[in-house]
């Protein structure tokens, strides 16, 4: 079974647990996964039960489809996400965004916690991604391309829709909350960087660094969709603090923002309708 028809098994499977097409997609990172809760109307299906779904199997990822509405509108949102570096091929990672697409959407917003580069960020603030570096050493479009999917060489000069960041800026200042804006760097975890990479990444430009969200925006834009992403800075980055780092900050970091986030994407996700 190739991938093309991998995709129409996962679709017809959650079509039959769910007939509504969704018009927004999101992918909830670590720690932020309580937005799905605050979904209307749900319809919750566990990755291991979607078909060449896999499990996610990292502390804050629920593992969960759940499909309902967010205002007027039908969403499809990613509970978790699994990642490259549980062992997982790229294409894996990447599967569900390719769903979500084939359900019917047709604008993403991709979420993650982040460590801070830039010197004015604080933990729990809320970063607009602007652009991305790929430095994971990965591409999801490797291999042979299926024009059914999206073109051999999908343009990537406007990956996070400039539209959307303003949409998402002018809700963050009626929220009362900091406007960020940065470029996020990928990498493939999942050691954390050392202080000389994080020094290399702030020459490189890079405003916030994480493991995941770069493979994921590049599968949407190959399938045509329209892309937002928004960073929790988590905590700053290595050589910038004195604190050690953990994942435990990370999740504390989102349990801490967890109110101001769900207010944010009940605000902005029927605008990216």
């Amino acid at each position: 079974m190739d991938l093309y028809e991998r995709i129409l098994d996962a679709v017809e499977f959650i079509r039959a647990k769910d007939p509504r097409i969704p018009q927004v997609g999101a992918v909830l990172g670590s720690g932020l996964g309580d937005f799905a809760d605050a979904v209307a109307e749900p319809t919750i299906i566990p990755y291991t039960d979607i078909p060449h779904f896999k499990r996610a199997g990292v502390a804050g990822h629920a593992g969960r489809l759940v499909m309902g509405k967010v205002g007027p509108v039908i969403v499809a949102v990613l509970q978790g996400r699994i990642h490259y570096y549980e062992g997982h091929d790229i294409g894996d990672v990447v599967f569900p965004v390719r769903v979500l697409a084939a359900l019917g959407v047709r604008s993403i917003l991709l979420t993650n916690a982040a460590g801070g580069i830039n010197p004015e960020f604080r933990p729990g603030d809320l970063m607009i991604i602007r652009d991305h570096i790929n430095l994971t050493g990965l591409n999801p479009l490797r291999g042979a391309n299926d024009e059914r999917l999206g073109p051999r060489f999908p343009d990537m000069s406007a990956a996070y829709d400039p539209a959307f960041q303003e949409i998402i800026a002018a809700a963050l200042e009626d929220s009362g909350l900091p406007s960020r804006r940065g470029v996020y760097a990928g990498l493939s975890g999942p050691s954390y960087e050392t202080p000389a990479e994080i020094r290399m990444l702030a020459a490189l430009g890079a405003d916030a660094v994480g493991m995941s969200t770069v493979t994921e925006a590049i599968s949407a834009r190959h399938m045509g969709l329209r892309v937002a992403g928004i960073s929790c800075i988590s905590n700053l980055a290595a050589g910038l603090s004195a604190q050690p780092l953990s994942h435990r900050e990370v999740t504390e970091t989102g349990e801490r923002v967890k109110a101001d986030f769900i207010r944010l994407l009940k605000r902005v996700i029927p605008l990216l309708a």
